[in-house]
């Protein structure tokens, strides 16, 4: 099946890596088959997924922005907990749609009172006031979790900042076609305005629109990190099942061996098999080179028992 056109316009690598250290969770990544779908208030940059708004409308059309984005925030969370209290019909449906509705209108007029506050010092502080809560009800929307991809596995800084200094694993993924829609490519430096015009077309059912607000809120950072070439995989946060195909794992170059083998041998019955590498360092150049895993010499190596030696001098030790 053909990628959408969306998908060969931001060509698609074949290969998205994910750098871990080993623990708890890198092996149950591998031996389920799982992925860790993090809140992105976790970030270690703070203006990550922290998009800013550019009203470019008068302060009534962004109150209507806001109403619009607020009643439906409400009906959303009204509708969760009828479901979970086990309340339906006409009547339920009615009543969250009355509710949300007095709700929007009490802060709706909150703000308009707030704006009267003659301590403010902006020229339209109504303008200001909508535009701020506004943008807090964008990223309100936005109850998602990222995986954090790169397109490159031979990268030296994400291996140190990434890849517990070497030691840790860079796990390869293809990418399947139904996952394009939820795949997202990181934009380095420019804004992170994203106009209040866009988020009424968006409302209004515009789909361009709606990518333009998706991609201000999840894929744009700062140029200082443009070295990662990241992509990142939206869903549910916390735990889930891989939507991405395990391809292969590359070990860094402080990797242990008994680390080595114990993925190997923990991936060895899977149904797909998993090719495995390692990143060597190629000689009197700062780069990094990635090479097959001799498989058999780790199998052959491992498991030991450190007492065989004793038991290999035994026939001596009776003799005497």
């Amino acid at each position: 099946m053909a990628r959408t056109v969306l998908s060969k316009k931001r060509k698609v690598p074949d290969r998205l890596y994910k750098y871990r250290a080993f623990d708890n969770r890198t092996l149950d990544q591998l031996v389920a088959d799982q992925l860790f779908f993090a809140d992105p208030r976790t970030f270690n940059d703070p203006l990550d997924t922290k998009p800013s708004l550019a009203t470019d409308l008068d302060a009534d059309a962004l109150a209507n922005i806001l109403e619009r984005l607020m009643e439906q925030r409400i009906v959303a969370e009204m509708k969760a907990a009828a479901k979970t209290i086990k309340y339906r019909g006409e009547k339920t449906l009615d009543h969250i749609a009355r509710h949300s509705r007095r709700r929007v209108d009490q802060e709706i007029a909150e703000i308009r009172y707030h704006a009267t506050n003659p301590d403010y010092e902006f020229e339209d502080p109504a303008k200001f006031l909508f535009g701020q809560y506004i943008e807090e009800e964008l990223l309100r929307r936005y109850e998602k979790g990222i995986v954090s991809l790169a397109e490159r596995s031979d990268c030296p800084l994400l291996w140190s900042h990434y890849g517990d200094q070497h030691k840790g694993i860079c796990i390869g993924y293809s990418i399947p076609d139904r996952v394009d829609q939820d795949l997202y490519k990181i934009d380095y430096g420019g804004s992170r305005l994203i106009k209040a015009s866009t988020v009424a077309a968006m409302l209004n059912g515009d789909k361009v629109a709606r990518r333009k607000v998706d991609q201000a809120v999840l894929s744009r950072k700062a140029a200082d990190w443009r070295y990662e070439r990241e992509w990142r995989l939206v869903g549910p946060r916390d735990i889930q099942m891989s939507p991405l195909e395990l391809e292969e794992v590359v070990f860094g170059m402080r990797c242990s061996s008994t680390v080595k083998f114990a993925i190997v041998k923990a991936l060895s019955g899977r149904a797909r098999p998993v090719k495995f590498y390692e990143m060597r360092e190629r000689n009197g150049r700062f780069v990094l080179g990635r090479y097959a895993l001799d498989t058999g010499e780790l199998i052959a190596s491992f498991p030991r028992r450190s007492l065989d030696v004793f038991d290999d001098f035994q026939p001596l030790q009776d003799d005497v």
